[in-house]
């Protein structure tokens, strides 16, 4: 392609604009966290006094602290690291399994299956009936209970079975010539070629998992178990004086201003999952088949 096509006046402006248009796009998606971020830093002499800031002129570590000197809040990090990444391995193994015989239009039932996946995206049973499933299944109290309900999206099987259909058949047919079975054609050429959306449906089923608020609400009861989502609740409700008691804080801290815990509480239940996109980040923009099949 000539560059000298976009070296016009015209390009040149149109190229001004496009920068400053997405750059006034990308300040005003990352500024309201920075005004998180700074509120969570701030005394409350200045979140009182000034309506407004990003970088507050005194900072104080008060709502962190307060935060991590509950006893509890490391166990819950590390609950919920563990449901998100396990949760997410269970997405992405009955989400890939169950897309990829979808996608071959030999196979037997094929239609009647995909009525009722699309029929699920369309009604569902509901808070009441999934409760009486999970408990009539024994999982209340259980981990499982955060992972199993939701094992499958439907609207994200349809999207990854139309990216296995859009595969060359020149490369299965290929693979079986060589002697591969249907799970070594999906294991070795289908999933190495399919690392963008794998990557793209990762990172979505593990901010679910990661914000999952109401299952755990739900279904996790003793309190050993919650996630960090639900004990950040805990720690804004105490903040509120509206639930429990000071029994596992330290009683030494000074209660800091109830809104720099709130934006405080935001930014710990945010930045762990905000850690993980950078490394998938180089899959999106990956061409899925470029140089996969010559001829």
């Amino acid at each position: 392609m000539n560059s000298k096509l976009f070296n016009t006046p015209g390009g040149r402006v149109f190229d001004v604009f496009n920068v400053v248009l997405l750059g006034l796009l990308g300040i005003l998606t990352v500024l309201p966290f920075l005004y998180i971020v700074g509120n969570s830093f701030a005394t409350e002499a200045e979140i009182t006094g000034r309506s407004f800031f990003l970088i507050p002129r005194e900072f104080s570590f008060s709502a962190y602290a307060y935060i991590f000197s509950s006893s509890t809040i490391f166990r819950s990090i590390g609950v919920s690291i563990f449901v998100t990444v396990a949760g997410t391995f269970i997405n992405l193994f009955f989400t890939m399994t169950m897309a990829y015989p979808l996608s071959r239009s030999d196979f037997w039932g094929r239609s009647t299956l995909m009525n009722i996946v699309i029929f699920s995206m369309l009604f569902s049973g509901g808070m009441i009936p999934t409760y009486l499933v999970v408990r009539s299944l024994g999982l209340i109290d259980s981990y499982w209970a955060l992972m199993l309900p939701g094992a499958i999206s439907a609207f994200n099987l349809i999207v990854v079975k139309n990216f296995f259909q859009q595969m060359p058949a020149g490369l299965e047919e290929a693979a079986r010539i060589d002697g591969c079975t249907d799970l070594g054609v999906l294991w070795r050429i289908v999933l190495p070629l399919s690392k963008p959306v794998i990557a793209t449906f990762a990172l979505f089923y593990a901010v679910g998992h990661w914000n999952n608020f109401f299952s755990a609400l739900l279904y996790i009861n003793d309190s050993d178990k919650w996630p960090l989502q639900i004990m950040l609740r805990q720690i804004v409700l105490l903040s509120q004086g509206t639930v429990g008691d000071m029994a596992n804080m330290d009683p030494n801290f000074v209660q800091p201003p109830e809104q720099s815990i709130k934006m405080a509480v935001i930014v710990v239940g945010t930045i762990p999952i905000l850690l993980v996109y950078p490394f998938l980040q180089k899959h999106f923009a990956k061409g899925v088949m470029l140089g996969s099949i010559k001829g």
